[in-house]
C-alpha cells in the first residue's frame, strides 16, 4: 500500500525593519499589510491539511495572515525544530559588515554549511533538526496534507533532507518570501522516497 503525505512549505512574509541586519532567530515581525499575496494562497493550498508553523512570530504571524484572508484551516502546532538558522552572536549585526569581516563566505546564504556562527548553529544542525520534525509528522500525520509555514533556511534544509544533497548544494535553492515548494513523501512497505512538486512557486 502506498501513502503519500503532502508538504506545502511556506517561507514567512517579508521582513522589512531589519535595518540591514542579521536577524536569524531573533523574533523579528514580518509585513502582512499586502493581502493579495496572502488571498492568493488562500486559494491554492489544501483544505483540511495539517498546519505547522515555527515558533518565531513571522511564520504564525503569516499563517494567521493566510487564514484571515479566507482560507479555513486550524491554528498551526507550534515547532521549535522549524525555526530559522541560529546566528549567535552575529544577530542584531550589520550583514554587510559581517561579510566584509569574512570575504570568502560571500554567496547564498550567510555562512558555508558547516560554519558555526559564535553562540549559534551551523546550517547542517538546522537539517538535522528540521529532519527530526519532518520524520516525526510524517509518522503521526501519514497520509495527509501539511502546511509548514516556515523560513529560507529550513525549507532549504527540507530539499537537503528531500532530495539527499550535500548541505552546500542545499543553500543554492532561492526561497523567496510567501512562495510555496511541495514535497512528497511517499511510503510504501519498508521503503519511502520523496517527490519534488514545485520549489519557489510565487503566491501570485
Amino acid at each position: 500500500m502506498t501513502v503519500v503525505t503532502r508538504w506545502w512549505w511556506i517561507r514567512h512574509a517579508p521582513v522589512t525593519a531589519d535595518g540591514g541586519r542579521v536577524y536569524g532567530q531573533t523574533d523579528i515581525e514580518c509585513d502582512v499589510s499586502d493581502r493579495a499575496p496572502f488571498q492568493a494562497l488562500a486559494g491554492k493550498l489544501p483544505r483540511e491539511a495539517v498546519w505547522v508553523s515555527s515558533n518565531l512570530k513571522r511564520a504564525y504571524l503569516t499563517a494567521a495572515a493566510i487564514r484571515d484572508a479566507g482560507l479555513i484551516a486550524p491554528e498551526p502546532i507550534i515547532e521549535r525544530g522549524l525555526a530559522e538558522q541560529h546566528f549567535g552572536e552575529w544577530q542584531g549585526q550589520i550583514r554587510a559588515e559581517i561579510y566584509a569581516r569574512n570575504p570568502d563566505w560571500r554567496g547564498f546564504w550567510l555562512t558555508p554549511a558547516h560554519a558555526v556562527p559564535p553562540g549559534g548553529e551551523s546550517f547542517v544542525q538546522v537539517i538535522a533538526r528540521t529532519r527530526e520534525v519532518i520524520d516525526r509528522l510524517n509518522k503521526n500525520h501519514r497520509g495527509r496534507s501539511i502546511v509548514a509555514v516556515a523560513h529560507g533556511g529550513t525549507i532549504r534544509a527540507a530539499l537537503a533532507c528531500a532530495l539527499k544533497l550535500e548541505p552546500e548544494m542545499a543553500l543554492a535553492f532561492t526561497i523567496d518570501n510567501l512562495a510555496v515548494t511541495r514535497l512528497d513523501h511517499i511510503a510504501q512497505g519498508q521503503g519511502e522516497a520523496w517527490r519534488v512538486g514545485v520549489v519557489n512557486l510565487p503566491a501570485r
